[in-house]
């Protein structure tokens, strides 16, 4: 496995961990590595309840990721209504919905070709 595998995996890992830390909702990754056209590797899509705790899930992945890997995003956007938050971390486009956006959008019917993984929260 090469070290930018590697590195992507580790940093999904602990994405869905930082969400599942705070009860996110319906947390699933889309694999879109096998997809010539796209330009990430993978999507990370939860939903929160409101937009305080889509907030929350926004900031504790932003503050986990930066203390254990030492990573910031490159960009995070949405974060005045918190209704659709998305961080942008180069390879992984994490996506956190109010559950009527999300329905709204339904970005996981988008990537049909892609590789759906649902993670259930512990």
């Amino acid at each position: 496995m090469s070290k930018q595998i590697y590195e992507s995996n580790f940093l999904l890992k602990n994405i869905i961990e930082s969400i599942n830390n705070l009860k996110g909702k319906d947390i699933i990754s889309l694999d879109l590595r096998g997809i010539e056209s796209s330009i990430f590797k993978y999507f990370i899509i939860c939903t929160g309840n409101s937009n305080i705790h889509v907030n929350a899930i926004q900031k504790n992945i932003t503050k986990n990721i930066a203390n254990k890997l030492k990573e910031k995003p490159w960009h995070v956007e949405g974060e005045k209504t918190s209704d659709w938050v998305l961080i942008d971390y180069s390879d992984i486009l994490v996506h956190i919905f109010q559950e009527n956006i999300r329905q709204l959008y339904k970005l996981e019917e988008l990537w049909g070709d892609a590789i759906i993984t649902h993670h259930k929260i512990s």
